[in-house]
């Protein structure tokens, strides 16, 4: 099929698993809705690699994710769309554009500023592509995680001025949106309502983590990653006193839950 670290190996390679004369029954099966999920599987994966630190796995998950790359390639090059020198054109294209102040005479002394012309091209992109939207939130993606989506929103706002000045009024209106949250509950809890105003807590923390330079795709990970890692030890634990942890109280596991946290704390030390 040629060398391994080649590129048109790669394709050639996808080109085969996709072919109607013998190729494979489940990549032939697939379209562009059934990958997507696994596009965003492995964007996640990478992030997870690079979140542990792990450059062997690391080196992994970006060949995983290439391989996504070019299996829309494919699929769209047997459209007659676009095929993957079209992707790889597109990209450097942009990149070109968008970096003024490397590959032309535009100046940008800081990577706000950097930002800030990146967003102005952005602009006239879509207005050149005949998009009529010029709302500072045109272009942000719907098929984005929706914790991302908050961020992209929030950020395009701030950029107009529309944006508190710190994080003692984010968490003003954290606490105000709790309280509404505690009112719906005292009232009856609707469930069109609870989701409502539990969706306004869930964007007031996407907003105070990015206003206190937190990654919030990188905070719920850790705490994802911390309360299994805390669970598993109760269950080892629970284990080693013959019991289960569906067998327990929930006043028993709690003080499971306490006892591995002092350990964690104590092995801190």
């Amino acid at each position: 099929m040629g060398e391994p670290g080649d590129i048109a190996t790669l394709l050639r390679i996808m080109a085969r698993l996709r072919d109607p004369d013998g190729g494979c029954p489940w990549d032939l099966e697939q379209d562009f809705s059934s990958i997507a999920p696994y596009t965003i599987e492995e964007a996640y994966e990478v992030a997870d690699a690079i979140d542990r630190g792990d450059l062997a796995d690391l080196k992994d998950e970006l060949g995983d994710l290439l391989l996504q790359v070019v299996f829309h390639a494919q699929m769209a090059s047997e459209r007659g769309a676009f095929d993957f020198a079209d992707v790889v054109a597109a990209i450097s294209g942009k990149m070109l554009r968008r970096h003024p102040h490397v590959f032309g005479d535009a100046q940008a002394d800081s990577a706000g500023q950097v930002l800030a012309n990146w967003e102005q091209i952005k602009q006239r992109e879509r207005a050149d592509a005949g998009n009529a939207d010029t709302s500072a939130l045109a272009g942000i993606a719907r098929g984005l995680p929706e914790w991302q989506r908050a961020l992209k929103l929030q950020k395009r706002a701030a950029r107009t001025g529309f944006e508190w000045p710190d994080t003692a009024p984010v968490l003003d209106k954290l606490r105000e949106e709790i309280d509404e949250v505690q009112a719906e509950l005292d009232a009856g809890g609707d469930p069109a309502r609870l989701e409502d105003e539990l969706g306004d807590v869930l964007f007031v923390c996407a907003n105070l983590a990015r206003h206190a330079g937190v990654d919030v795709g990188s905070a719920l990970r850790r705490a994802n990653h911390k309360f299994e890692r805390r669970f598993r030890a109760m269950e080892t634990l629970a284990a080693t006193r013959g019991q289960t942890m569906s067998g327990l109280t929930l006043a028993q596991q709690e003080a499971l839950w306490q006892a591995v946290k002092r350990d964690e704390r104590d092995a801190a030390r």
